[in-house]
C-alpha cells in the first residue's frame, strides 16, 4: 500500500475537537485501509496569539495539543509539525519527512501546506477543498492564487461543476467526496433531550463579493432563524465559537430561547465532543451563507457524526438533497417555517428518524467506503 500524507492545521486549534476529528476520520480511515499515513501541520509566530512560549515550540498549547491527539491514536511516529519557515519541526525530522513524502499521495486540505521543496516530493498533490466557493470565488476575483502546485482537486462540494450550482470552477475538473466518519468509533445512542449544534459565529473568513453578488457567512443565516426555539417545544442549544465583539448576536440568541455555550470550554477534548453530540435529540445545522446562495451540495462533518450516533439532521438546504436521501432521517429547510415543521416531525416519530440516520451514514459517510471510493477517483484504488 502506498503513502498518503494529509495536510492541514490543527495545532493552531487546539481545544477544537471537531475541527481534529475531520483530521483523524482522514488519517485513520486511510490506516485502516492498509495505507501508512503521515500528517504534515505547520506553527508560524502569526499563527499563535502572542508568539512562540519563552519556553519554545514545544512547550506551547498548540504543540501539546497536536502531540497529545497524534500519541492517542497511534500516530506519534506519523506526524511533523513544521516550525517558523519550515526548517525546525516536531515529530519527525524534516529529513524523516522527505523521505516519507517521496513518491506518496498528499491530500492538501485547503492548500494548507505551501513548502515548495515538501511539494515537490509526492507523485499526486491533491487540492482538498472543505469550503466549496470561497477559494473558488479567491482565485476567480484574483484575490489568491488558491491551486497552483496540485495535480488533481477535490471538493466536499457534491455540485460543484453541475448545472444550477453558483460555485465557480475556477478553470478546474473537481472531484466530489463525502466527509468520511470512522462509524466504530459513533455508534448510536439513545434519544436526549435538546436540538444542538457545534460551530463558530462567523469563522475565518469574510463575505465574498462576487458577479454583483455579496455571500456571507453562517451569522447572516442565524439572524434570519433566530426566532425557531419560540417556536417549537423543545431545548434548542448551541456550543459557539463567539466573539466579545459579538455580544449583542448573543444577547438577541439567548432572548429568543437558545442556549449557548462555550465550544472549548464545554468540549475541548474528543470524548466530550462526541458525548455532546450522542447525548442530543437531534442537530439543528445553520449553514453559511456561502453554502446555501451557491446551492454547493456542502454538508457539514458534524452532521455526519450526528447521522452515525442516530441522531437526525435538520439542515439548512444546500442543494445536499441532489446527492443525499433527504426527508427521514435528515430533513432540509430553507426558511423559518420549514425548520419548525421539521423540527416537529423530528420530535413526533423520533426513533424512526434515528433509525434511518444511522442508516444514511452507514450508506453515505462510512470512511471505508468514502475514502475507498476517494481514492479510486484518484487512480490510487
Amino acid at each position: 500500500m502506498s503513502t498518503i500524507a494529509v495536510c492541514g492545521s490543527v495545532a493552531q486549534r487546539p481545544g477544537r475537537a471537531g475541527h481534529a476529528w475531520v483530521f483523524l476520520s482522514y488519517l485513520l480511515g486511510l490506516r485502516g485501509l492498509g495505507h501508512e499515513v503521515v500528517f504534515i501541520d505547520q506553527l508560524q509566530p502569526e499563527m499563535v496569539e502572542g508568539g512562540p512560549p519563552a519556553g519554545g515550540w514545544p512547550s506551547s498549547r498548540e504543540a501539546r495539543w497536536l502531540a497529545g491527539l497524534m500519541a492517542e491514536f497511534g500516530l506519534g511516529d506519523s506526524y511533523a509539525l513544521l516550525l517558523d519557515d519550515g526548517s525546525r519541526t516536531l515529530g519527525l525530522s524534516r529529513g524523516q519527512l522527505r523521505r516519507r513524502l517521496q513518491g506518496s499521495l498528499l491530500l492538501n486540505f485547503n492548500g494548507f501546506l505551501g513548502d515548495e521543496e515538501l511539494l515537490g516530493l509526492p507523485a499526486q498533490r491533491v487540492y482538498l477543498d472543505i469550503d466549496p466557493g470561497f477559494a473558488q470565488m479567491w482565485e476567480e476575483l484574483g484575490l489568491a492564487k488558491m491551486f497552483e502546485g496540485h495535480d488533481r482537486f477535490v471538493t466536499v462540494g457534491a455540485n460543484v461543476g453541475r448545472a444550477g450550482c453558483g460555485v465557480p470552477a475556477a478553470g478546474r475538473q473537481w472531484i466530489a467526496t463525502r466527509q468520511p466518519v470512522l462509524l466504530e468509533r459513533w455508534p448510536a445512542s439513545a434519544r436526549g433531550e435538546a436540538f444542538t449544534s457545534i460551530g463558530s459565529w462567523r469563522g475565518p473568513f469574510e463575505p465574498v463579493a462576487y458577479a454583483g453578488k455579496t455571500y456571507g457567512l453562517r451569522v447572516h443565516e442565524f439572524r434570519r432563524l433566530a426566532g425557531l426555539p419560540r417556536r417549537v417545544d423543545a431545548p434548542f442549544e448551541l456550543a459557539l465559537d463567539i466573539d466579545p465583539a459579538d455580544g449583542r448576536d448573543l444577547a438577541l440568541l439567548r432572548e429568543a430561547g437558545w442556549g449557548v455555550v462555550d465550544p472549548v470550554a464545554t468540549l475541548g477534548d474528543l470524548t466530550a465532543y462526541r458525548d455532546y453530540i450522542q447525548g442530543s435529540m437531534a442537530e439543528i445545522s445553520v449553514a453559511k451563507g456561502m453554502y446555501v446562495e451557491t446551492r454547493g451540495g456542502w454538508f457539514s462533518d458534524r452532521s455526519a457524526s450526528y447521522l452515525a450516533s442516530g441522531k437526525p439532521v435538520l439542515a439548512q438546504d444546500t442543494g445536499f438533497g441532489e446527492t443525499l436521501p433527504a426527508g427521514e432521517g435528515l430533513l432540509a429547510f430553507s426558511s423559518l417555517e420549514e425548520a419548525v415543521a421539521g423540527a416537529e416531525e423530528i420530535r413526533a416519530d423520533w426513533e424512526r428518524h434515528s433509525r434511518a440516520a444511522r442508516a444514511i451514514a452507514e450508506e453515505y459517510f462510512d470512511a471505508a467506503k468514502v475514502l475507498s471510493q476517494l481514492l479510486a477517483q484518484l487512480g490510487e484504488g
